[in-house]
């Protein structure tokens, strides 16, 4: 059993350390992920906020059928897609940029040259997944990452099999595009 199903359970339990060990292992995936969908950085904390509250307050049953990492972020998928309904935003293409904690930072006092052609690269990337449609910025970002399957990708985005890998392949390429637009050297992914 993962960490986060364990952790729920001993909430269920009566153990609060349960809930305050899952808010620690998935508040920051969850919140650059919601902020995906929302493109309100704000908005995503208060959605990671309540889903955090759904668990503590009505209590879920997690069923085990994909992992508990999985589960979670489907919940709070579904609560950011009511939020956009709730206040008549579509979702369309993102402008705001990922947060710039993604950089690659060993090495860095070893070797600063390297250091910032890393942190030139992840900003590239960045502002390029910054510019790709919801979906393409959300499929990228729990794939590469959160790390998720492509089968855990399909319960969180409620779409099937066939389409998850459609959708990486045209993320991918619509990445790729956009990388070349700002004269970046593409590499395969």
């Amino acid at each position: 059993m993962d960490t986060g199903a364990e952790a729920y359970r001993r909430y269920l339990d009566g153990d609060d350390g349960g809930l305050a060990e899952l808010i620690r292992l998935y508040r920051d995936g969850l919140v650059l992920y919601l902020n995906g969908i929302t493109d309100d950085m704000g908005a995503a904390e208060e959605l990671m906020e309540d889903t955090f509250v759904k668990l503590a307050v009505k209590k879920p049953r997690f069923g085990g059928k994909s992992s508990f990492k999985t589960w979670l972020y489907a919940i709070g998928r579904n609560m950011a897609l009511d939020w956009l309904r709730k206040n008549g935003r579509e979702r369309t293409e993102r402008l705001s940029q990922l947060p710039e904690d993604i950089a690659y930072m060993n090495g860095a006092a070893a070797q600063p040259e390297l250091c910032y052609m890393r942190e030139e690269r992840d900003a590239a990337v960045q502002r390029a997944l910054s510019r790709l449609s919801p979906d393409y910025g959300s499929v990228l970002y729990l794939s590469y990452f959160e790390g998720f399957t492509n089968e855990e990708i399909r319960t969180i985005m409620n779409k099937n099999g066939r389409q998850v890998e459609n959708l990486l392949y045209r993320a991918k390429q619509a990445l790729k595009a956009q990388l070349e637009k700002e004269g970046f050297v593409y590499e395969e992914l």
